[in-house]
C-alpha cells in the first residue's frame, strides 16, 4: 500500500490580502489588468504574479486534491508574501493569511495544514506573529528567498531564526524575484518565473551553505522550493569552489554537498531525470512531494506521477513518509 501523498509546496491567498496589497503595496507593488486577467500583481511596473480563482477556494482545492490523489496539503502564501507596506500593514497581511489558513484547517482537519507567514522585515513583530501562529496550529514557516532584497543570513533576522530553530520547525524557502531583475533585463520574455525564481532560491541556499548558517541553527528543517533551485545540478561546482577558493570555505569546513543532505527539497521540477538527480544528491529521505498548485504551471497530478515513478522504497518516502516525519503529522 502506498504512503499518503502530502503536498508541501502549494499555495492559497485571501481576498482581504489582495485588497490590502492594492491599497498599500506601493510604490513597489501594484495590481492592474493584463489582457483578460484583471488582478495581476506587478513589481516595479512589470507583471510578477497572477492570482487565480483556485487560490481563493478551499472547497475547489479539496476536489482537485481528490482528483489528483493528494491526501494532505500544507498550504502557504506565495510571493510577494507580506514584505510590503509599513510595519502595521505587513503584520496585518500576515494575520489575514494565517487566520484564514487556520480556519481552513479547522474546516478540513484531515486535509489541510499550513505554513505561517511572518513580517520578517520587522523582527519583533515577526516573533510575536510566530508565537501566535503556532498557537493557531501552524506546522512550519514560509520565507521568501530574499526579504525585500535582504539576504536570509542578514544578522537582522537572527532572532527570528533562533526562535524557529529552538522550535525545530520546517521552513519552506520559496523564491521571489531576485534583486537586480531590472539590471538583468528579466522583464523581457518574463524571465522571472522560469529563471529568476530558481536562482533566487539557489543563491539563498548557497549563501547559507558557505556562511555556516546550518551550523548556527542545527535544528532547522529547510525545504528548498522547486527541487532546491539549480543546486542539485551545481553542487559539484559549489564543492570544488569550497575546496579551492579560500573565501568560499572561510566560514565553514563542511562542503556544500554535505549541507545538501541536511536540507530538504521538493518535487516541483517537471522532469523525471531532474527529480532523480534531486534524490541522488539530497538522499531519498530528504525529498518531499510538492505541486506548486494552483499557479498556472502547478501540477498536482503530474508532479505526483513523477514521484510514483521512482523506485518503490524511494517513492513512499517522497510521497509522504518524509513529510510525516518532519511535520509530525
Amino acid at each position: 500500500m502506498r504512503s499518503p501523498a502530502i503536498d508541501v509546496h502549494t499555495h492559497m491567498l485571501h481576498r482581504e490580502w489582495l485588497d490590502l496589497l492594492k491599497r498599500r503595496g506601493g510604490p513597489r507593488y501594484s495590481v492592474s489588468p493584463v489582457g483578460a486577467l484583471q488582478d495581476v500583481i506587478h513589481m516595479d511596473g512589470a507583471p510578477f504574479m497572477t492570482p487565480l480563482p483556485e487560490m481563493f477556494d478551499y472547497d475547489l482545492r479539496i476536489r482537485n486534491m481528490d482528483r489528483a490523489g493528494v491526501d494532505v496539503a500544507i498550504v502557504s502564501l506565495t510571493c510577494p508574501n507580506v514584505y510590503w507596506g509599513d510595519a502595521g500593514t505587513s503584520l496585518e497581511a500576515a494575520r489575514i493569511l494565517n487566520d484564514d489558513m487556520a480556519a481552513a484547517e479547522r474546516t478540513h482537519p484531515d486535509r489541510i495544514r499550513w505554513f505561517a507567514s511572518l513580517p520578517w522585515q520587522h523582527p519583533s513583530l515577526a516573533l510575536e506573529e510566530l508565537a501566535r501562529a503556532r498557537r493557531e496550529g501552524a506546522v512550519g514557516v514560509m520565507v521568501l528567498a530574499n526579504v525585500d532584497g535582504k539576504s536570509l543570513t542578514d544578522p537582522e533576522f537572527s532572532l527570528i531564526w533562533k526562535a524557529i530553530d529552538d522550535a525545530a520547525l520546517p521552513v519552506l524557502v520559496h523564491p521571489t524575484a531576485p534583486p537586480g531583475v531590472r539590471d538583468m533585463d528579466m522583464s523581457k520574455h518574463n524571465l522571472v518565473p522560469p529563471v529568476g525564481f530558481i536562482f533566487d532560491t539557489t543563491l539563498a541556499l548557497a549563501r547559507m551553505f558557505y556562511d555556516g548558517f546550518l551550523d548556527r541553527y542545527p535544528n532547522l528543517k529547510l525545504i528548498g522550493a522547486h527541487g532546491g533551485g539549480a543546486l542539485p545540478y551545481l553542487v559539484g561546482r559549489l564543492d570544488i569552489c569550497h575546496e579551492k577558493i579560500p573565501t568560499c570555505r572561510a566560514q565553514t569546513d563542511a562542503a556544500p554537498g554535505e549541507y545538501m543532505r541536511r536540507i530538504y527539497v521538493d518535487s516541483v521540477v517537471f522532469r523525471q531525470e531532474a527529480l532523480e538527480l534531486a534524490v541522488s544528491v539530497c538522499g531519498p529521505e530528504n525529498v518531499l512531494y510538492g505541486s506548486d498548485y494552483p499557479h498556472n504551471i502547478g501540477d498536482m497530478a503530474g508532479c505526483l506521477s513523477r514521484v510514483d515513478a521512482l523506485a518503490s522504497d524511494v517513492r513512499d518516502r517522497v510521497r509522504g513518509e518524509n513529510a510525516q516525519r518532519i511535520f509530525g503529522i
